[in-house]
This record gives structure tokens, C-alpha cells and sequence, in this order.
């Protein structure tokens, strides 16, 4: 099923290394078990919020990506329009259609096995998959993470909202601060360059300012603007030289 040929895969590194496969499985169930148990996080939240155990259980087996179910139960938590959250939680999940198409390429699976690998393309399975030096170890990487996170994830949302249940007032215990902080510590780590903080940083200052005067729901939707904003400036940036002269105009020879 993993042939150890890789044929297009790390071309660019030469030698191409092995990596046993021992370690893939390693790295994978780390990331599989410390993610998934965020699960019962989200029960609780969603149980807070209103939904039932069903719907709860539904949304981790159908949906099956952590930041956008939190922003959905987030907003609707808060009050927000249903119509407005669901928008929210799936523009945030737009993100998993571009992992998917380097994912495509990098696994180059079977066609019959694409539309079910493809409810595993999420943050986590692309970050163990993508660092593999071999197809072997990408398909391997990327079929443990999933499997991993998608049973203990959907498990511990169940004991999460039966949890929530027990508890009553989830109000009372704090616990709707666990959505938030759950996307946080999976977000920080991917915020690596100076350019991805800014747009993150910006993002964050367009959402709580908007917070006071638009619906629930609204401003992460609104907040999604600082990607293209600070590419954009960036890119002038780029065009335009220290002493604001237009490299994109200038002759050979000319340039530093």
C-alpha cells in the first residue's frame, strides 16, 4: 500500500533520505493524541452553547476541523444569527481545500480513496504529512494522524457534551473560555514569519474592534480581510524600492 519508491516526492532533496517508519508513527500519534483530546473542550463548549448531543456529535463526525466548529458553536454561544456563524466557521474552513491541493499531489492516492481522505485534510495532517521525506512516510504520517484524530476526537466530544450535561450552568465553571484558548495554542505555533504575526496581529485587532458593532458572528467573517490586505501591502513592498522607486520601472543596471 506504501511503496518505498518516491518517484517526484522531495525532489529536491539528494540525497533522498529514509525514515523509519517506526518514527512517521511516532510523530503521528503525538500529534493525533494531543490534538484530539481538545475534543472534550469542544462538547463542553457546544453543550453550553445550546446545541444537543446529537447535533454536538454530528458537527465532530461530519465536520471534523476544531476552528471552525468552535467558531460556530462560538458565535451561536453568544447569541449570534445561525446564518452568520455557519458563514464564519465555513470561510475559516476554506483553508483545508488549499491543503487539500498539495496534499493530492504529495499522496497521489488511489481515485477511490480521495473523497474519504479527503475529511482528514485538516491543519494537523498536513503538518506531519508535508515535512515527510518519502511518499512512503507521507502516506504513512498522514493515514495515522487522521485515524488517530478522528476517533479520539469524535470520542472525547462525546464525553465532553455528556460531561456538560452533568455539570449544568457550564456558565458558571468559565468553560466557554475553552474554545478560544484551544484554537490559540493551535494557532501560535504555525505563526512563524514576520508576515504571517502582522496578519494574524491584524486580524485580531479588526475582529474586537468590530465586536461592539456588528452581529455575532460578523467580524471574524470581516477579520478575514488582513490576509489579502497585508499580502497587498506587502507586495507594494516589494514593488517599490527603499528611496520609493518603482523597481518594476527600472532598467537593467540600474537596481543595487
Amino acid at each position: 500500500m506504501f511503496p518505498r519508491s518516491v518517484p517526484g516526492v522531495a525532489e529536491q532533496t539528494a540525497p533522498l533520505r529514509e525514515k523509519p517508519d517506526s518514527a512517521v508513527v511516532r510523530d503521528a500519534l503525538g500529534v493525533g493524541i494531543a490534538v484530539g483530546l481538545s475534543g472534550f473542550a469542544f462538547g463542553v463548549t457546544s453543550a453550553g452553547s445550546g446545541l444537543s448531543l446529537l447535533q454536538t456529535c454530528a458537527l465532530s463526525l461530519l465536520v471534523f476541523t476544531g476552528a471552525s466548529q468552535f467558531a460556530l458553536v462560538g458565535a451561536l454561544a453568544v447569541g449570534g444569527n445561525p446564518y452568520t456563524a455557519a458563514a464564519g466557521a465555513f470561510f475559516l474552513g476554506i483553508r483545508n481545500a488549499f491543503y487539500g491541493l498539495r496534499l493530492s499531489q504529495l499522496l497521489a492516492l488511489p481515485r477511490a480513496l480521495r473523497p474519504l481522505a479527503a475529511q482528514w485534510v485538516i491543519d494537523e495532517t498536513t503538518a506531519v504529512t508535508l515535512p515527510q521525506p518519502t511518499r512512503r512516510a507521507a502516506r504513512i504520517g498522514f493515514t495515522v494522524t487522521g485515524l488517530t484524530l478522528y476517533v479520539l476526537w469524535n470520542l472525547t466530544t462525546l464525553a465532553g457534551a455528556l460531561g456538560a450535561e452533568a455539570l449544568g450552568d457550564t456558565d458558571a465553571w468559565g468553560l466557554d473560555a475553552a474554545g478560544p484558548a484551544v484554537f490559540l495554542a493551535l494557532l501560535a505555533p504555525m505563526l512563524k514569519s514576520y508576515t504571517e504575526r502582522v496578519t494574524a496581529g491584524l486580524a485580531v485587532v479588526l475582529a474586537l474592534g468590530l465586536l461592539p458593532v456588528l452581529p455575532a458572528g460578523a467580524p471574524v467573517l470581516v477579520s478575514a480581510l488582513a490576509a489579502p490586505l497585508v499580502l497587498f501591502l506587502k507586495g507594494r513592498d516589494r514593488g517599490t524600492g527603499d528611496d520609493g522607486t518603482d523597481i518594476g520601472s527600472m532598467t537593467p543596471g540600474e537596481g543595487r
